[in-house]
């Protein structure tokens, strides 16, 4: 299967070695910067092409050509890219957490014959998987909470902070209002609100906070609650807060000594310095799932824990193996016929696929990256 990756960074770079480790992938990388591509594994055979992916036209025209496109460009250029992918006719399994209404293009994908997964990565990703999972087993789904965050274990001042993927995505998860579920009505809330502390043994007590990682539950799930929380260490809520409320995020530029400039360009240049994640700085990804609901009329509750860190044998990022890796178990998935439906999915529409699921579990395990299943019968 001839595949290319869009995207060489944090995320794409692992995914393209992960696919390019099994004969059965002819695996190519673009990106636009020469450096992330200098620095996919050599030992690997990759095809590199230096190539800006801002410009659908050209993106519909470089893919036409492979058999899988795995997408992981930044959030803002996903729906286009994701789009120019469909009108090539290429299969795509996507990372790119576009906030658009990905429905829009599902009628357009199925009349090309396009298998079009979205949102394939850790949350949203494998937590849509598994309460589609756990909602397909459920006589009724009652709550779904997602508590996700990728953390450097080591806290450094002032951020406590280092970004395991695209920056610019980070930041969106501190101004994208946070839609969730509330009594069966959808409720908007800003990103950032609602803060609540929990505790992870072993780890810690992290903060918990609003942010619009629901996204396609909302609408495909049948529960009337369900909510995303991101996790970050105590504090960093109230430092992106006064960022925000003093216009640092804001998009509309501004006349600073005759010079145009949006907020957010100089917010980034300043922060993202800080917020870099070094090659051996060690990060970590903390999730937990609680799915509750009704079978053979007793109340059932399914928790899944996930605890991963920075694999030092491989040099490969927690956030990247958790992400990365569960886009690239989904490609080997359509590769071997298992998910074969046309249009677009979100990952909960394998999750009602029992042999779906149980591919990726394992997939990932295989990986290292493991999700502990706990149910307790509620009475």
């Amino acid at each position: 299967m001839k595949v290319i990756v869009l995207g060489a960074g944090l995320v794409g770079r692992p995914m393209a070695e992960d696919l390019a480790a099994e004969p059965d992938f002819e695996v190519t990388v673009a990106d636009i910067d020469e450096s992330a591509l200098e620095n996919i594994d050599k030992s690997l055979s990759i095809s590199k092409v230096k190539r800006d992916l801002s410009d659908p036209v050209d993106v519909k025209k470089l893919v036409a050509d492979y058999d899988m496109v795995v997408d992981a460009v930044p959030g803002f250029m996903g729906y286009r890219t994701f789009e120019a992918i469909i009108q090539a006719g290429t299969n795509v399994v996507d990372i790119s957490f576009f906030p658009e209404d990905p429905f829009q293009l599902d009628e357009f994908a199925k009349s090309r014959n396009v298998i079009a997964i979205m949102d394939c990565g850790v949350a949203p990703g494998m937590s849509n998987i598994l309460i589609g999972y756990v909602d397909h087993l459920l006589d009724e789904t009652k709550r779904c909470d997602i508590y996700v965050g990728g953390l450097p274990e080591v806290r450094q001042w002032p951020y406590e902070y280092k970004a395991v993927f695209s920056p610019v995505d980070v930041i969106e998860e501190y101004t994208r209002p946070a839609r969730y579920v509330e009594n069966g009505v959808l409720v908007t809330r800003p990103a950032l609100s609602d803060p609540e502390y929990m505790d992870f043994p072993g780890f810690g007590t992290l903060v918990a906070f609003n942010s619009d990682g629901l996204r396609t539950l909302a609408r495909t799930i049948d529960a009337p609650n369900m909510k995303e929380k991101t996790l970050r260490y105590p504090g960093h809520i109230e430092k992106m807060e006064i960022l925000r409320e003093t216009g640092f995020f804001g998009k509309e530029p501004i006349n600073i000594g005759g010079s145009e400039i949006r907020p957010i360009d100089f917010t980034a240049k300043l922060l993202f310095p800080m917020w870099k994640l070094e090659e051996g700085d060690v990060d970590i990804t903390v999730m937990k799932i609680i799915v509750e609901g009704e079978k053979d009329v007793r109340d059932v509750r399914y928790v899944y824990n996930l605890f991963d860190r920075y694999d030092e044998e491989t040099g490969v990022h927690s956030m990247a193996r958790v992400t990365g890796y569960t886009a690239t178990v989904a490609v080997r998935m359509i590769a071997e016929g298992i998910y074969d439906r046309e249009g677009v999915s979100p990952p909960e529409y394998m999750g009602k696929s029992p042999k779906c699921v149980d591919f990726m579990l394992k997939g990932l395990k295989k990986r290292g990256v493991v999700y502990e299943e706990k149910i307790e019968i509620m009475k």
